[in-house]
């Protein structure tokens, strides 16, 4: 029995590789060879008798590895000291959506190991997408994989990254939610989001208390920011805006806003008298919304936490 991996020829490595895979998908791998280079393969392996499996493996993996710096890499065949090959590494850069197209029609086996590569963060993001019995086999499949010869996760990695090449561009999207709807809402008159508000909470109660946490209005930012934010808001919109939003607010609630002002716009603030359009008072709230939401986005503070009654502290 041949067990001396030095003592090996590049003929008889080929000759190990033609008699492990098969001369059918060691052809297919190994492209170019003429008729008279198969019959020299051929012999060599009739002449060559046992070989050890630990030197079966020890070819195979050569060969892989081999494989892989061609397929996988777009380094030269110098670089062999930059580190572990990555078959898989394209994985890494897809989105979670182009992952789960990738993923979404292939076999369980195939599924598991590709979860494998990915962080557990990914991985959780798929498996939640999947059916309980479909994801129940996957990790079944995610613990047996070293059970999966080695030329079969090579396989499954060129196949992949083949099909990967044909899914479309990372592009974001949205799936719609709660955030997505109480945008819609801001945009709305106040008459038609309360209608809205009020048919959601009679259809999806649950819905409705996801909304209601980020729909924000001109009156929740009077009842629920506190005077620091307040003041940073009020200060900076146009004293007319301001004037015109307070129309029709209790005067207490106009004292406390005015006084959140610096001195000078204090004594610069002067009420709306008179009855007017309730679509200009509306417009005029509308600026002030806008205003906090561009102050969220700048991370003054956090819409959820304020809308859910959290105790703020200046």
């Amino acid at each position: 029995m041949i067990t001396d991996y030095n003592r090996l020829s590049g003929l008889h490595k080929v000759a190990i590789l033609f008699s492990v895979l098969g001369e059918s998908l060691a052809m297919s791998l190994i492209k170019g060879l003429s008729r008279t280079e198969v019959r020299k393969i051929r012999a060599t392996i009739r002449e060559m008798g046992n070989v050890s499996f630990t030197l079966k493996r020890r070819v195979i993996e050569e060969f892989y590895f081999g494989f892989l710096s061609e397929q996988f890499s777009d380094e030269s065949d110098n670089n062999e000291d930059e580190g572990p090959i990555k078959p898989f590494e394209f994985l890494t850069e897809m989105t979670d959506e182009q992952l789960i197209a990738l993923l979404a029609n292939e076999d369980v086996p195939v599924v598991g190991i590709a979860l494998a590569q990915l962080d557990a963060g990914k991985r959780m993001t798929i498996l939640e997408r999947m059916k309980p019995e479909q994801k129940g086999k996957v990790l079944i499949e995610l613990g047996s994989l070293q059970e999966i010869p080695l030329e079969a996760i090579v396989e499954v990695a060129g196949k992949l990254k083949e099909k990967a090449s044909y899914l479309p561009k990372p592009v974001e999207f949205s799936r719609g939610g709660a955030k997505e709807i109480a945008d819609l809402i801001g945009e709305m008159d106040a008459d038609e989001g309360e209608r809205y508000m009020q048919t959601l909470q009679n259809e999806n109660s649950e819905l409705y208390k996801a909304v209601k946490m980020l729909v924000l209005t001109f009156e929740d930012i009077l009842d629920n920011f506190p005077d620091g934010i307040l003041r940073d808001l009020c200060n900076s919109v146009e004293l007319d805006s301001l004037s015109m939003a307070m129309k029709g607010i209790d005067q207490e609630v106009v004292d406390r806003v005015v006084g959140n002002l610096p001195q000078k716009k204090q004594a610069m603030f002067e009420p709306v008298e008179g009855p007017k359009p309730k679509r200009e008072v509306d417009d005029a709230r509308k600026i002030i919304v806008s205003a906090a939401k561009e102050m969220e986005k700048e991370g003054a503070f956090n819409l959820a936490d304020m809308m859910g009654g959290g105790e703020m502290v200046e």
